[in-house]
Order: C-alpha cells, then structure tokens, then sequence
C-alpha cells in the first residue's frame, strides 16, 4: 500500500464578496481535487486544538498524526532540525524574520514579514553581520532559506508572549513586542538589530533597485526541543517528506522520514509543483509514505493576494494532485489524502483556527463514500464528516480507514 499527503498550506479560506461569495477554493478550477472529493471520501479536519496558536507548526503535527497537547514546544526547534542545528536540553530556538517596517501617524508598523522576499544569499550576509555585531557565549544566529532564520539562546527564556509578524501585517508593533519573564532582552535585541541593518550593503543594494529593505529581526516561536515518536516506526514504514520550508523539514526529521531535495523547490508561488509530485512518485517506488507540502497558497493568503491564491491552488491542483493522480495506478493499491492544514483567509492576512477541507481517495473497493461533492469548505462541511480532534485522522489513513468511513460517513 502507498500512502500519499499532498498539503497546500492555507488553502482554506472565507467567501470573498469579489468572488461572488465564494472562497478562493471554490472559485479555483481545482479538476483534480474535485475528483477525490467526488469518488472518495471528503470531510473536515480539526487541526487546531483550543487554546493553541492556528500556526503552521501546529496544524502538520496534528496532521502527522502528533497531539500538539503532548508534543508541541514551539516552531523554532522543528526549524532547528532541518537546519542541523542540534540543540542542548537548555537551549532555547527562536524563529527570527526579517522584516520590513514602515511608518504612520508616528509609529512603527509592520510592512512586510519577509523583506520582499529577500534572497536566501542576501540574507546570509545580514545573518553574518548579526552574528559579528550581537552574538555572544549565550547567543548564535543561523541563517536559513530567504526571510526564514534561527537564533539559538542558551538557557533562554521561553515563558515568553511573541506575536508571528505575518500576524500584524500593516498594523503597529508597539502592542506585540515581547511579553513575559525575559522579553526585556529579547526586544533589545530586536531593537539592537535596527541599528546593524541600517546601513548594511545589503540594504543599501536593495533600495538602490527599489526593493524591500531587511530593517529588523522579530523573535518568535520559541521553544525548547520536542520528544517524538516517528511515524516510520509507528506504522513500519519507509517514508519521505517533500517540502521547501525548513518548519516541514524538521517536523519530517523528527518523524523519521527522508528529507527528499527536489530542484526549484522555493516555497512560494515560483515554487517547482510539478517536480515534487515527480519526486514523490519516483520514491514510492520503493518507499511507502509521502508527504508533499506546498507553501503557496499560504504565502498568497497573507498578501492578501486573491489573484494570487487562485492560481496557487490551481497550480497545486494540476501540477501537484493532478500529476499524482496520473502517475499513481502504476504502483499498486494506494490511498492519498488532500487537504489543507488550516485557512489563512484573505480578509485576515493570518491563519484561523476553523477546521479545514480534506479529501481521501483510495484503491481499495468500499473505502470511498462517494457523494459526488466538490473540493472546498462548503462542500466538506455539508458533507457532515469531521476528524476532530484532527490528530486521530492519520491513524485511520494509515490503518483502518474503512473503520473511520463507517463511523463518520455514508457507505
């Protein structure tokens, strides 16, 4: 049996009243996700549990089949192993951005969380310069993939309130600085890094050609390292993790799957779709399990770019599902699973915690409820099937799914 994930992150959404009323899944041509909503089994997955920040971080756990409750410490650590950065049992990791501020009526506001896309080898010069100008015997950067860093600080604090700054895109930062035991250093070392970039050659380029300018760092998603089980061990399987984001990496890490390197992979919308699912047909050949992310959708989401959105789910559609679809039969019995891990809305510019559309198709006969539904909200909610908590979803996809088809669904 072969068993296939295909995630686009932040698919899910609210109606648009310039769509006519339709999220931007519904609006989308999405053929082949219709498909597995239509032959197989389509519902709703509850990623986020109460109290919990709607964060990505939170969402693929609970995907993989991990209770956040038990296992969740904070994003940074999950980054950190991606990165081979290993961390101490003191040490503490803090995703660090940078970002592009602006100005109005005389505060500072967040413009951009990503420095305009800020290049993974322009940003290696800044992580560099903050290294020479803020490390010390307690405190390291290390440089990730474009906006995307890590800072590592020894016996840090991590009974702290930070804020993601895709949260507060376009708003003031002055209610969202750190929080809590140790927020003091912490937001000195933000304020600290403004002087550094300043006037960094870096910057300094990149207004010259009018683009975005790295201004700050923002520390966020703390945490100490988690304890997981892997699923390779849990369900015996061989399995591999297809992403371009150092956060789904280091979750697959700590998994026990295989990073699999796939060319052109960006994670944004330039991103190489139909290579990943080409990879991921081309592991299965003797691998078990994949998991394919997409961060595209996601990255549209927080632009409020609707445009945008529309085309990164038609792109995971056709390149992505609909190469997985086409190439799948070769290989035996098989179930995949479609779904997005939380909506990041295009009113809101962030994530929510509202549960999210999946869609399971399988080869075996009477492991589809076959209802003819489309691929979208409305759709998967109307279908009256939830997984929720939605960590309990995995553990039916990887066993017994006729199981969870006869408890929540119509056979």
């Amino acid at each position: 049996m072969k068993y296939i994930v295909l995630l686009g992150d932040g698919m899910a959404d609210y109606p648009i009243p310039g769509l006519g009323g339709k999220s931007p899944l519904e609006f989308a041509d999405t053929p082949n996700m219709d498909i597995m909503a239509a032959r197989g089994t389509v519902g709703l997955i509850d990623t986020i549990p109460a109290g919990f920040t709607p964060g990505s971080d939170v969402a693929n756990l609970s995907v993989l089949g991990y209770d956040p409750k038990e296992c969740h410490t904070g994003r940074a650590p999950l980054e950190a192993a991606n990165m081979g950065v290993n961390l101490g049992s003191d040490d503490v990791a803090f995703r660090c951005n940078l970002v592009t501020f602006g100005s109005a009526g005389g505060e500072t506001m967040m413009e951009d969380f990503t420095s305009g896309h800020i290049t993974s080898d322009e940003a290696s010069l800044i992580i560099d310069s903050l290294n020479k100008e803020l490390a010390s015997p307690v405190i390291d950067f290390h440089p990730g993939v474009g906006y995307r860093h890590l800072m590592v600080y020894k016996d840090g604090p991590v009974s702290l309130e930070t804020t993601p700054p895709h949260d507060i895109i376009g708003g003031p930062i002055a209610g969202w600085l750190p929080k809590g035991r140790g927020s003091g250093e912490i937001s000195s070392l933000m304020e600290r890094s403004r002087n550094i970039l300043k006037d960094h050659p870096v910057n300094l380029a990149r207004a010259s050609k009018g683009k975005k300018t790295a201004d700050s760092i923002w520390l966020w998603g703390e945490g100490r390292a988690p304890e997981l089980d892997p699923i390779t061990t849990r369900y015996d399987i061989k399995g591999g993790m297809i992403s371009a984001v150092d956060l789904l990496k280091g979750i697959g890490i700590y998994a026990g799957l295989e990073i699999l390197h796939v060319d052109g992979a960006t994670g944004y919308t330039d991103t190489n779709y139909r290579g990943k699912a080409q990879e991921a047909l081309e592991y299965l050949r003797d691998g078990d399990f994949v998991f394919i992310h997409v961060e595209a959708p996601d990255e549209m989401g927080h632009e409020g770019d609707i445009k945008g959105k529309i085309k990164a789910i038609e792109d995971f559609d056709e390149k992505v599902v609909g190469t997985v679809l086409s190439g799948i039969n070769t290989l035996g019995d098989f179930r995949i699973i479609a779904l997005s891990d939380h909506p990041t809305p295009i009113s809101l510019k962030t994530h929510v915690s509202d549960p999210s559309p999946f869609a399971v198709l399988s080869s075996i006969d009477g492991e589809n409820v076959v209802t003819g539904a489309a691929f979208n909200e409305m759709s998967a909610k109307n279908a009256g099937i939830i997984a929720s908590p939605g960590y309990l979803l995995m553990d039916y996809f990887m066993g017994n799914w006729r199981k969870f088809i006869e408890e929540k669904g119509r056979v």
